[in-house]
């Protein structure tokens, strides 16, 4: 691939360009410059992790504060987290500075790569940043190209699941050195493609790890999701709407809104903070608004107060509500104000608070509830009924319906999915994917919903656990026998692990939508046809027809 008149190259999301590769501007709205900052930001990452890798081959300690560097690195070059050049030019700083530190302990340098001890000033970033050896093409071959790229966004997909364990204080350092082992390999020129497989396949089982880390954190300081309906109207009182995947900023915010006469609503994926019982003491916890991150431009305008961004599912905002919205941790966007607070810190929010005094209460939009909170553990509750209507005949089967939503309009296919799917079909979803049909009304099956949400992208690994679940239920060896389906959707990198992760498991002939990932050569994309079943999706009435019967 040529790309000597580009501005930019980017193929990490389902949106990108042609579903090729952005490069005049990304779809998501990310500049030219935003993406070489970005670019050189992998690229020195890749360069301290293997520095660190070679400081524990000589059986040295690293300190875990570079553990959380290489992991918001990672996170916040996610697709629609952070859009601050400035921002990411300073993380780009700190990582060259804690990158020499660390040259200096070891006892051979010798052999490090070329990203390992390239360093300079801030005048140089520019230039270094979109030379021949820094951004994805920097590797000429396709199929090593696509296989590096696979495992690089499958690694910051990791990273998210990991950061968000990490505030609330889990860590798993078995993730950190394998994130740092595996951007550390995709440096070596000399891996072969068969070596990349088994690469990606390592990196699914960390996944797994990963989700495992976040699943224990969650439930562990918040409870078991439960089920649980969730207001859709709206108070009396102003609001601050919270958006993104972070729980913990979501508890600061509501120790410190009680009895300010501020009202808290979720929007997108911080939907599922309704279904864990710790959030259910505060009364000022009104519900949800809205309904995916794309649809933010006219929701977040009629919401009428301050909107916190805690992660990543940032558009860039319309003027009309720009003055009104934040972003905090790895999250960013030039303009827009930003609360700081470090790993273990309580964040000052009173000022988020004050801006929602001032403002009106929001506009209702819609009215009524929905009903989530199908984790594992409330899923385990229901086995034995689950069971009984599996052998009834009630429940004919399960499609896995996860994952990501997104503006193209061919995702209105997992809407016309969802209301042809035979009346005797269970739909297990997490992800923002749900709202494509979490409001259709789809009745139940003897008191089970036919939506089982199990919350966020982040809980997709109860949907993996659900799966296990089953097949030792039904006494099954693979879990390919069991009557389940995976039709998924996909948009950016935790889909990505989330695939590994199900690679890993075992799981064979997922379906991914609305469109196969750009990075995919053709031989990388038949490799996971011919191993695995990876197909793309083609017409509802004929994928019913395949993946139903």
């Amino acid at each position: 691939m040529s790309c000597q008149d580009c501005k930019m190259f980017c193929y990490q999301c389902q949106e990108t360009a042609k579903g090729t590769g952005c490069t005049v501007q990304g779809v998501c709205g990310k500049t030219p410059e935003v993406a070489s900052m970005q670019d050189l930001l992998i690229y020195v990452t890749k360069g301290l992790s293997a520095v660190a890798t070679a400081l524990r081959a000589e059986g040295k300690t690293v300190e875990k504060d570079i553990n959380h560097l290489v992991t918001v690195n990672l996170f916040t070059t996610i697709t629609n987290a952070n859009f601050d050049k400035e921002v990411i030019v300073t993380k780009i700083k700190e990582t060259l500075a804690a990158k020499e530190a660390l040259i200096g302990k070891l006892d051979d340098a010798s052999s490090l790569p070329a990203a390992a001890v390239w360093n300079a000033g801030e005048a140089e970033f520019e230039a270094k940043a979109v030379s021949d050896e820094v951004g994805v093409l920097a590797t000429e071959n396709e199929d090593i190209r696509s296989l590096k790229e696979l495992i690089t966004y499958g690694l910051k997909g990791l990273a998210a699941y990991s950061k968000h364990a990490n505030a609330l204080m889990q860590d798993n350092e078995d993730i950190d050195v394998f994130i740092q082992s595996a951007l550390a390999q995709i440096l070596d020129e000399n891996m072969s493609a068969e070596d990349l497989v088994d690469l990606t396949l390592e990196t699914g089982k960390f996944g797994v790890d990963g989700m495992a880390l976040l699943d224990g954190a969650n439930t562990g300081a918040y409870g078991n999701p439960e089920i649980t309906s969730v207001n859709i109207g709206v108070g009396t009182n102003p609001g601050i709407l919270v958006s993104g995947h972070d729980l913990k900023d979501l508890e600061q915010l509501l120790e410190q809104t009680s009895g300010t006469g501020v009202d808290v609503y979720t929007h997108s994926e911080m939907l599922p903070a309704h279904y864990y019982p710790a959030f259910k003491k505060y009364p000022h916890f009104v519900g949800n608004y809205g309904n995916a991150w794309w649809k933010q431009k006219e929701e977040f305008a009629t919401f009428n107060g301050p909107i916190l961004m805690t992660t990543n599912c940032i558009v860039p905002p319309a003027d009309s509500y720009k003055d009104r919205l934040w972003t905090t941790g790895a999250a960013g966007y030039p303009g827009c104000r930003h609360i700081d607070g470090e790993y273990g810190t309580v964040k000052d929010f009173s000022a988020i608070i004050e801006q929602a005094k001032t403002c009106q209460a929001p506009t209702e939009i819609e009215t009524g509830s929905i009903v989530g909170g199908f984790a594992h553990e409330q899923v385990f509750a229901l086995a034995d009924k689950v069971v009984d209507a599996v052998k009834s005949g009630a429940i004919r089967k399960f499609v896995v319906m996860a994952g990501c939503d997104g503006r193209m309009k061919s995702r209105d296919y997992y809407t016309e999915f969802a209301k042809k799917l035979p009346e005797d079909v269970i739909i297990l979803t997490a992800g923002c994917a749900k709202y494509k049909y979490n409001k259709l009304a789809l009745g139940d099956i003897g008191g089970i919903p036919r939506v089982l949400d199990a919350g966020q992208c982040n809980d997709s690994y109860s949907l993996a656990l659900i799966a296990l679940k089953l097949k030792e239920v039904f006494e099954l060896d693979d879990i390919n026998d069991l009557p389940l389906a995976f039709n998924i959707a996909w948009y950016e990198q935790k889909a990505v692990i989330v695939l590994l992760a199900l690679l890993y498991l075992g799981v064979k002939n997922i379906h991914l939508g609305p469109t196969l990932p750009g990075f995919l050569s053709p031989n990388v994309a038949n490799i996971l046809v011919e191993n695995f079943g990876i197909g793309g999706i083609t017409n509802v009435d004929d994928d019913i027809k395949l993946l139903i019967g």
